[in-house]
């Protein structure tokens, strides 16, 4: 398959790299940025424009989720704690705190999105109930033995990328976990619209597409360079293509299905800097991609 793409425009003003840029959810019209000064902004892509700014963070913000509804969004980053925001007045609606170090990974789950399921330096995954009064997580997954790099949410599961080489899923109706060991850490995990495979990359310049279900390893995408720094990856095109980023400055996609390379955009893209994060939707045709050098790239996709 082909993958045809062109640069369209910028989203400017950050002041440091920006770590997780994500779309809203549904058409995608809106684009979320966390980035190392702190600040969470709110662009709309289609014209390059700033429309909001959130400030609440203490340190660098690493991950962002946004809720099913558009209304709240999640934070987090080196303040060990997880914010959730109201998307129109900019205001944080709660502020859980329980994390012993750097919260790498947040994602909403729960009937309304009224869970938050965040991952952390301290190795724990921890879920809060944003309607309860208190503020404490209401179970903490603890199997990793290093720090949890990822975490996605699907109906009752939860699933888990960590350092220490394993990608664990929580079947929380029958109190099972399964664990599948990669072998390298885990940077990003990123599942198939049908929830029956997963995206894997990891610190040895691959990333592995897993059967859900059995485990089996389906394909393997390399060519980019990942032996560093968190490098995220996504699946584009109604999952026809996966694009990730690189620490050469880079941006390449790969065939899903056929593992090949389909586009190469070099090394000049961010400056010649690590390209940290990468979105796409399927409710327009662009895709994003953020870099250390504080720029996020607006892509158009044929």
């Amino acid at each position: 398959m082909s993958f045809s793409t062109r640069p369209l425009r910028q989203l400017a003003c950050h002041n440091g790299p920006v770590h997780c840029v994500t779309y809203s959810a549904g058409l995608g019209q809106y684009a979320l940025t966390g980035c190392a000064d702190r600040l969470v902004r709110l662009f709309k892509p289609s014209t390059g424009g700033l429309i909001q700014t959130y400030d609440a963070h203490g340190h660098a913000v690493l991950d962002l989720s946004v809720a099913a509804d558009n209304a709240r969004f999640a934070s987090v980053g080196g303040d060990r704690a997880v914010f959730v925001w109201d998307v129109a007045t900019a205001r944080t609606l709660r502020r859980f705190n329980g994390h012993d170090g750097r919260v790498n990974a947040v994602a909403w789950g729960g009937e309304g999105g009224s869970v938050v399921v965040s991952g952390g330096f301290d190795t724990t995954v921890r879920l809060w109930d944003c309607k309860a009064q208190t503020g404490k997580a209401i179970m903490i997954l603890d199997e990793a033995r290093d720090s949890v790099s990822a975490v996605l949410v699907e109906g009752h599961e939860i699933i888990s990328g960590s350092v220490d080489g394993r990608v664990r899923v929580y079947d929380l109706r029958m109190g099972m976990v399964y664990v599948d060991v990669v072998g390298q850490p885990v940077t990003s995990l990123t599942q198939t619209k049908d929830a029956a495979a997963l995206l894997v990359s990891t610190l040895d310049s691959t990333m592995r597409l897993f059967d859900k279900s059995s485990g089996q390893l389906l394909q393997a995408y390399r060519g980019h360079k990942n032996t560093e720094y968190r490098v995220r990856a996504c699946l584009a095109r109604n999952d026809a293509i996966v694009i990730s980023g690189s620490e050469d400055g880079s941006v390449r996609a790969w065939d899903l299905l056929e593992g090949k390379e389909v586009s190469h955009l070099d090394e000049g893209v961010h400056g010649g800097k690590v390209v940290t994060a990468v979105a796409a939707t399927d409710g327009r045709k662009e895709w994003l991609s953020a870099g250390v050098d504080g720029t996020v790239q607006v892509w158009g996709m044929e």
